[in-house]
């Protein structure tokens, strides 16, 4: 590794030594996704990264999901533009520091607009800048907690067809006892599931979800 490279890891000296702030470089992540390859590409595969700096894991994840819903659903314009939202809305991080987390929701996004071809004033953009806003959490992974103290809330977002989407938030200590014996972030949550949503939100649209953040 030439200096280079390793200046491009950290951002300064004191966030390393206050915060152990350290990014992934590019290769190891590819390495590392390449061993959950199934996993790291299916559209519906809810992939949290419990310090997601600017989205090293994260951006790459959501970059292999859009292949395969390209591959799937890339001759209706309709359905690619919907398992797009989809395969964002899978997509999860908690990162301690403020502006990485933006940094990872802008990284999120311009991966997301480009494969649409889309300007971030497109509504389609701005759907995708509501889901990253609850997707990505400013907090501490170890205690659970945003900034003010409060658990770490979650959205379990659903595609439904024909355009609309299901959300239901979950605390996330709840989720990480379930997972504890189911196996993933979510399982397979139902309505006599024993974790009871912390909110649970009417059938949306792309535009609904949109037009609710703004």
């Amino acid at each position: 590794m030439t200096l280079s490279e390793a200046q491009r890891l950290v951002k300064s000296k004191q966030r390393v030594a206050d915060h152990g702030e350290v990014f992934t470089p590019g290769w190891m992540v590819e390495d590392m996704l390449d061993l959950v390859k199934h996993e790291s590409e299916r559209i519906d595969s809810r992939v949290l990264e419990p310090a997601c700096g600017s989205g090293n894991f994260l951006v790459p994840v959501l970059a292999r999901k859009l292949v395969t819903v390209q591959l799937r659903h890339g001759k209706s314009e309709f359905e690619k533009r919907h398992y797009a939202l989809f395969a964002l809305m899978c997509t999860y991080g908690i990162e301690l520091l403020a502006d990485n987390a933006e940094e990872c929701r802008d990284n999120l996004a311009e991966v997301f607009n480009t494969f649409l071809g889309i300007s971030s004033e497109d509504q389609w953009a701005q759907a995708a800048r509501a889901v990253l806003a609850v997707n990505i959490v400013q907090g501490d992974a170890l205690t659970m907690t945003v900034p003010s103290g409060r658990p770490i809330t979650f959205p379990e977002w659903g595609y439904l067809g024909k355009g609309k989407f299901q959300r239901r938030d979950f605390r996330y200590d709840d989720l990480t006892q379930r997972a504890s014996y189911e196996g993933t972030l979510f399982g397979e949550l139902d309505d006599d599931d024993l974790f009871v949503p912390a909110q649970t939100y009417p059938t949306m649209t792309f535009s609904q979800i949109a037009e609710a953040a703004a």
